[in-house]
C-alpha cells in the first residue's frame, strides 16, 4: 500500500491561491495531524482530495488518482471524511445509522427490509467506536463525542481506508478526547488517518507525524518535537511559546 501521495496540489478561487503547490505523503498506518493558522489552506486541501473543490496537480491514494473524480466516486474508492459538526441521522438509532451507511451499495427495497441480525461489519464498528451498548439509542440523544464516534463508525462500515477528520475533538471533554485518541490508534492499524486539528494538547498526545501549513504551502513537517522546535513555525505563530501554539482553521 502506498497511502496518500499529493504532488503540486493547487486550488485557486477567483485569482486567490488557497493551496499553492503542496506536496504531501502520508504512509499507511500513520496518524498525520495537519495544523496551521487561519487561512492556511488545511480544509481546502481536504476538500480538494474529496472532490468538493477543483484542483490541479495530483492526489493519489494507493496509486489511484482522485482529482477530477466526482465526490461519490471518491467515496467509493475508500476515502472517508468527517466535518467539524457531526452529520448523523439524529432521528434514527445508532444501529440504523450504521446500517444505512453499510448499505450504501444496496437497493432501496433491501434497505427498507427489517434486519433480523446485525451484519458483521456493523457489529465490529459498534465495538470499535464504543457504542455497542447504545445501539438502540437515538443518535440525537448521544453526547457530542459519541456522535463523532458514530460518524467515524459510519465510515468504517463503508470500508473507508483513508479517513480525513476535521477537528474531531472540538467541544469534547477531556475523557472524550482521550477516548477519541485511542480510537484513532485502533483505526490506524489498517487505515491511513489525516486529522485537521487545533487542540495542541491532543496533537502532542496522539499525533504520529505533523504537517504545518501556512499561506497555502507546507511550512514544516516531522514529529511533534521537530515541528515545535522549527524556528519557521515559531515565527508564524508570532513568537508564541510552542506550548501555546494555536493551530486555527
Amino acid at each position: 500500500m502506498s497511502g496518500l501521495v499529493i504532488r503540486d496540489l493547487r486550488v485557486v478561487f477567483d485569482g486567490f491561491v488557497a493551496v499553492d503547490g503542496v506536496d504531501l505523503a502520508v504512509a499507511p498506518g500513520d496518524i498525520r495531524f495537519l495544523i496551521g493558522p487561519n487561512g492556511a489552506g488545511k480544509t481546502t486541501l481536504v476538500d480538494a482530495v474529496t472532490g468538493l473543490v477543483r484542483a490541479t496537480g495530483s492526489a493519489q491514494f494507493e496509486g489511484a488518482e482522485l482529482l477530477g473524480r466526482d465526490v461519490h466516486r471518491i467515496a467509493r474508492m475508500g476515502i472517508g471524511r468527517t466535518f467539524q459538526t457531526a452529520t448523523v441521522f439524529e432521528g434514527l438509532t445508532v444501529l440504523q445509522n450504521l446500517d444505512i451507511a453499510a448499505g450504501a451499495g444496496r437497493g432501496p427495497l433491501t434497505l427498507l427490509r427489517r434486519r433480523r441480525t446485525v451484519p458483521d461489519e456493523v457489529a465490529r464498528a459498534l465495538e470499535t467506536v464504543g457504542l455497542a451498548g447504545r445501539r438502540d439509542q437515538l443518535a440525537g440523544a448521544l453526547a457530542h463525542g459519541q456522535k463523532q464516534w458514530l460518524e467515524i463508525g459510519m465510515l468504517l462500515v463503508q470500508n473507508a481506508q483513508l479517513l480525513l477528520l476535521d477537528e474531531p475533538v472540538a467541544g469534547m471533554s477531556h475523557e472524550e478526547r482521550e477516548a477519541t485518541g485511542e480510537l484513532l490508534g485502533v483505526v490506524s492499524r489498517d487505515r491511513t488517518v489525516v486529522v485537521i486539528e487545533h487542540d495542541m494538547d491532543f496533537l502532542r498526545r496522539f499525533a504520529q507525524s505533523v504537517t504545518v501549513m501556512h499561506a497555502g504551502r507546507v511550512l514544516s513537517e516531522g514529529t511533534v518535537a521537530q515541528v515545535q522546535a522549527d524556528p519557521r513555525v515559531q515565527e508564524v505563530y508570532l513568537g508564541q511559546s510552542t506550548g501555546a501554539v494555536d493551530a486555527g482553521d
